[in-house]
């Protein structure tokens, strides 16, 4: 075959690569001017254009040379048809590109690898929160593509063929210049953020596969494992303990976004006056750190010290045996609580917690009447119930639940897109500190453009305070200790260096302190769990841990400035590239020094760095064998461990028949399906599938209970349903189906009691009052029947089952 490809090709392709690199400057344009706008920078805006307008031709450049082959082979097909190709590409690169961008200018992130650690529902979340699916902000996805065509056209009938070279020519050298003299021009601040999104997911699946479960073949041990005699007890010499109680209620505050800046004598200070108060009444370790850069990191880190896995502990489909706060203390008689007014189904946090056989969760789904969410965006997106909401649904809860108890709370006011109660107040409180001395000029530069976030932190604290003053008021406060810290420091308000993101207070308070102290010393989250278990062992009559698997050895309760552990950090799901090294801090190949303000400086020194990269190297293969392998705590020896689903290989071949392709909830169909059929046991199969990924699917839970009760097993039925009416208590289907559960049994008076407790949460569904109706009837009190059927029937009057009824009532 005779080849068609003529030099007039060959610069209709390099004129569709200039019009991308000019789009491309475009975008960067604009992103420089929003950092400007919104950030204070160090360095010129010529030389912000400089490095971005490299690294953007850089990009170009990469992707020409791959995408050529396409072009060349369609080309030899119809000419036409190889640029409409090519353009079709470089519309959609052009619209990733700006998806990237405008990622990166809402999360101060580059978006990589972690994109793979998010469900499609959690991304959808996620976007949704910052707003960046109104109108207005898809006018640029419709104009970028009409731009880089009209360019392309220009190009082609106004650009000689000498002009195209030259331009080309001029930025080749230029690349070459700065990469031999200005090396830090390619720095990941300056990369082109597609660039970053396809080499970081290329980095990330070649450093898996680097400490994939084959390369740990020959290994078999539990290296994290040690007598929990090594957890030396750091607590005791700060508080005055009894024995006159089992042990002390344990509240562990996790307040979203509060970065360690916003606390103290901090540089943003002021903006938490509440938890400004309690530090001299406390233990406060102001150079403390979270070991995420999100929230689904703090779970496993705060409560059960646990090594990352590959996207986050949470995020593996099976959860390696471990121990945690919450499964050790159950075991020693306390009543375990998780609170928040988002979703626990979020970044699989309801998994974790159903693995370590948490007693109750209290999330969005069963605030119950009473409560106001967050008000939603003009978008219609509401995280949930603002924080205020939050404690006083915690402080409605607490009455009857039995002594001691760990109750776990995460906020969600202090996060995008900022809405809260009485906004326009927190609003002129911020604008008071701005009229005072206690913010410098600078730092009100910095921060004027976050005001609504300072808002918001300033009711997030005000929050706090009415929830601890009000704990204040009850009997079991003199035996409470509070633990209150950040996920991670917020994101929108600017980042003075890579350390800042991970820098959050961590504050112990409670009226059991004998003094307080406050520490320069650097610990972490990994800390919490190993002191706090050291010092209940060592006061209270708990079973004792005879082994532990905790990553650290506890907190450091030195007062002076020093660090004597190892910090892996995982600032977002796709994988582990800053460390804390003895004063040291590694970020993605540079090294820098840590100050005792916790501030940071660039050092080089080429010994020092390996020996931190081959110490990070080295936890990142512990990680992945103790994870991958199972390898943190002997299932023989976790007593504490509630007992999963497993699924026999013939059922894994019945659920991959019949729910392949399907999502949950056609899965949960199918479900219905064969259980109207009759098959309960393939019923229960797929509801059971259903809830190992998602716990708290209140339906597949209420399916396999009826099923129970189909095949007359209701003493597992009622067993099933009544635990779905502690997880959903606002829930009107899962007292449907206990009444008809009830009546099955002829055991009308807890049809009558189930029905009345529906009355009482406000579930006004009229079939509950018909099916109460028949339970009196049945009864014989037919004067109470009656005086039902009257009440639906002034509501429902043509409904004919509920008619026929009621005469039925006469007879």
């Amino acid at each position: 075959m005779k080849l068609n490809f003529s030099t007039k090709q060959l610069f209709k392709y390099l004129h569709l690569i200039i019009s991308l690199v000019v789009v491309f400057w475009l975008i960067s344009l604009f992103e420089i001017y929003q950092i400007y706008t919104s950030q204070e920078v160090t360095i010129s805006a010529w030389n912000f254009v400089a490095n971005y307008f490299l690294n953007d031709f850089l990009t170009v450049a990469i992707l020409a040379i791959l995408i050529f082959p396409i072009y060349f082979l369609t080309a030899l097909i119809s000419k036409r048809l190889g640029v409409i190709i090519v353009q079709i590409i470089f519309v959609l690169v052009t619209l990733i590109q700006f998806s990237l961008v405008k990622y990166s200018l809402a999360t101060l992130l580059f978006l990589g690898a972690d994109i793979l650690g998010y469900s499609y529902s959690d991304i959808y979340i996620t976007t949704a929160s910052s707003g960046a699916t109104s109108i207005a902000s898809l006018i640029p996805f419709l104009v970028l593509p009409i731009v880089l065509i009209v360019l392309r056209y220009l190009i082609t009938n106004y650009f000689k063929n000498t002009g195209v070279l030259l331009f080309l020519g001029v930025l080749l050298l230029s690349l070459v210049g700065a990469k031999l003299a200005l090396p830090n021009t390619f720095d990941t601040d300056h990369k082109n953020k597609l660039y970053f999104f396809v080499e970081d997911i290329i980095r990330y699946q070649v450093e898996k596969s680097l400490t994939n479960v084959k390369n740990f073949a020959n290994r078999d041990d539990y290296p994290l494992l040690r007598p929990s005699s090594e957890i030396k007890d750091v607590l005791s010499p700060f508080f005055n303990t009894s024995d006159s109680i089992q042990g002390p209620n344990i509240v562990i505050l996790m307040i979203e976004g509060l970065g360690g800046e916003f606390v103290g004598n901090h540089a943003y200070a002021g903006f938490t006056p509440y938890l400004d108060s309690l530090i001299p009444k406390s233990l406060y370790w102001e150079n403390f750190v979270s070991n995420s850069g999100r929230t689904f990191g703090v779970y496993p880190s705060l409560l059960a010290s646990l090594p990352y896995g590959d996207n986050g502990f949470m995020q593996m489909e099976k959860l390696p045996s471990h121990i945690s706060l919450i499964s050790v203390l159950k075991a020693n008689g306390y009543t375990t609580s998780y609170y928040s007014g988002g979703r626990s189904s979020f970044d699989r946090k309801i998994n974790f917690f159903e693995d370590n056989g948490i007693d109750f969760v209290v999330d969005e789904g069963n605030f119950g009447p009473g409560y106001a969410r967050t008000q939603a965006t003009s978008e219609g997106f509401s995280w949930g119930y603002p924080d205020g909401e939050l404690y006083r649904k915690i402080l409605a809860s607490l009455n009857g639940l039995q002594q001691p108890r760990l109750d776990i709370v995460l906020t969600i006011s202090n996060h995008e897109p900022f809405k809260f109660p009485n906004k326009s107040l927190f609003l002129k409180r911020v604008d008071s500190i701005f009229s005072t001395p206690k913010i410098s000029s600078e730092e009100k530069k910095i921060l004027k453009p976050h005001k609504e976030i300072l808002a918001s932190l300033m009711y997030t604290d005000y929050a706090i305070k009415n929830f601890i003053e009000a704990y204040k008021k009850r009997p079991d406060y003199k035996h409470t200790i509070f633990i209150i810290t950040g996920d991670h420091r917020l994101i929108p308000i600017p980042q003075k260096d890579k350390l800042c993101r991970f820098h959050v207070p961590m504050i112990i308070y409670s009226p059991m302190l004998k003094r307080t102290k406050r520490f320069k010393s650097i610990s972490s989250h990994w800390d919490i769990a190993p002191s706090l278990m050291s010092f209940l062992e060592h006061n209270y009559p708990l079973l004792e841990l005879e082994e532990v698997a905790w990553m650290s050895n506890g907190l450091d309760t030195v007062a002076a400035f020093r660090n004597i552990h190892k910090i892996p950090l995982m600032r977002t799901k796709g994988g582990i590239h800053d460390y804390i090294y003895k004063d040291y801090f590694y970020s993605r190949g540079k090294l820098y020094k840590i100050k005792e303000d916790f501030n940071v400086y660039n050092v080089s020194d080429k010994q020092l760095l390996k020996e931190v990269v081959d110490s990070l190297n080295a936890f990142k293969k512990l990680n992945a064998y103790v994870t991958k392998k199972n390898k943190i705590y002997p299932e023989a020896l976790n007593i504490y461990k509630k007992s999963t689903i497993v699924f026999s290989d013939e059922e894994i071949a019945t659920i991959q028949e019949l729910t392949s392709g399907l999502s949950f909830d056609e899965t949960f169909n199918v479900a219905k399906k064969v259980a109207f059929e009759g098959d309960y046991k393939t019923a229960r199969l797929l509801c059971n599938y259903i809830l190992s990924e998602i716990p708290n699917h209140a339906d597949a839970r209420i399916l396999k209970g009826r099923t129970y009760a189909w095949e007359n097993n209701f003493k597992q039925a009622e067993l099933e349903l009544q635990n779905v009416l502690k997880r959903v208590p606002y829930y009107d289907e899962v007292y449907l189906a206990l009444i008809d559960l009830y009546w099955w049994m002829h055991q009308d008076e807890k049809s009558i009691s189930i029905a009345k407790k529906a009355y009482k949460n406000n579930l006004k569904n009229p079939n509950i009052s018909f099916k109460l109706a028949k339970a009196y009837q049945r009864m014989n009190d037919l004067k109470q029947a009656t005086k039902l059927m009257d009440s639906i029937l002034q509501i429902y009057p043509e409904n004919q089952n509920y008619i026929t009824f009621k005469q039925s009532l006469k007879q």
